[in-house]
């Protein structure tokens, strides 16, 4: 298991999101889908990390409540490169199972995006998958 390949975790080809996109189309994406992070990439190169929870931690008081209210607010009054994370730690593609989980064990992070030599997303690996793929060895 220590140096099962990272490929046996990562999930490939994730939904990602680029700069000028609209933080509701996002945030629509992560209620759709129940994942909580996506990487903003240019073209396929890596540039940040948008969480469910930098868009929940934008302040709405004294909003309307209703969906189209927020998501006017939010795209009006934020955008994606404004809340990305960009100082991010990433793992090359050679890396193993192993490296991931001992990233993600401190508990700083809760997804590393997988990144080739040139900083092209190659995919992502969340704390989740890793408890999948402990539970598919068990």
């Amino acid at each position: 298991m220590r140096n099962d390949s990272i490929e046996k975790v990562l999930t490939r080809d994730p939904i990602t999101a680029h700069t000028g996109q609209a933080l509701s189309d996002i945030r629509k994406v992560f209620a759709k889908e129940g994942f909580h992070h996506m990487p903003v990439v240019s073209g396929r190169k890596l540039i940040g990390m948008i969480s469910a929870s930098d868009i929940l931690g934008i302040s709405v008081e004294g909003l309307e409540s209703d969906e189209r209210s927020m998501d006017a607010y939010i795209d009006h009054q934020f955008s994606v490169e404004g809340l990305m994370k960009t100082d991010l730690h990433t793992l090359p593609k050679k890396s193993t199972v192993q490296d991931a989980a001992n990233v993600l064990a401190d508990g700083s992070f809760h997804s590393l995006a997988v990144v080739d030599d040139q900083g092209n997303l190659e995919g992502v690996v969340t704390s989740t998958d890793l408890i999948r793929f402990l539970r598919d060895l068990y």
